[in-house]
């Protein structure tokens, strides 16, 4: 009897927590993920770069479109974290771009064309795409020439929190050897955890 009880309490105190819908990513109206560290900009990325640079952020450029799996993993399971989301809030100018969108961008060279026309030119193929530039960039050049690096999918936690980290400390500028992969391998040790997240 004592048994029964028991298990009725626990029933009545899980059920409402079934009943608690899963929060999803909000969209926007075309049909991207929004977060509310994506900045609403006029796409002239050097404008962008330089309001970055005022607010001591780096400026990073991602490129997502309409029903993108694994777009709505990175929003889903991967942004929302404190550690990275609060990370990319903290450090970083995000403009997102539409891979098959119709808004105008202004590259650094001056160059204007629509979102999927920039991102043809660019040689984005897929989404996610994430670009991490530079606090200067030379005159003449593309958003990829002067890319620092790049993300190219959808990454696990530990792994997109280390690129946005290598990126931010600039660690792509040391010349001890450490590059991306050796600096994730070493951070993977460091949490101990022997995974990449």
């Amino acid at each position: 009897m004592k048994h029964w009880v028991l298990r009725l309490a626990a029933l009545a105190v899980a059920l409402p927590l079934l009943a608690v819908p899963v929060a999803a990513a909000e969209l926007g109206d075309d049909g991207l993920h929004k977060t509310p560290w994506m900045r609403e900009t006029f796409k002239d990325l050097r404008e962008d770069l330089e309001e970055a640079n005022a607010e001591g952020k780096r400026l990073v450029l991602f490129f997502e479109q309409r029903g993108c799996i694994y777009c709505t993993k990175m929003h889903e399971d991967v942004f929302p974290r404190p550690e990275v989301g609060g990370y990319i809030e903290e450090n970083y100018f995000v403009v997102q771009m539409n891979l098959y969108g119709d808004v105008e961008v202004t590259d650094f060279d001056g160059t204007t064309l629509s979102e999927k026309d920039m991102a043809r030119r660019w040689g984005v193929l897929f989404t996610p795409t994430i670009l991490f530039l530079p606090a200067a960039v030379p005159e003449g050049v593309t958003a990829p020439q002067a890319a620092v690096a790049t993300m190219p999918g959808a990454f696990g936690v530990g792994t997109t929190l280390d690129m946005f980290t290598w990126v931010r400390e600039e660690r792509y500028l040391l010349d001890n050897g450490e590059d991306f992969q050796r600096y994730h391998a070493r951070r993977i040790s460091e949490r101990n955890n022997g995974s990449a997240d």
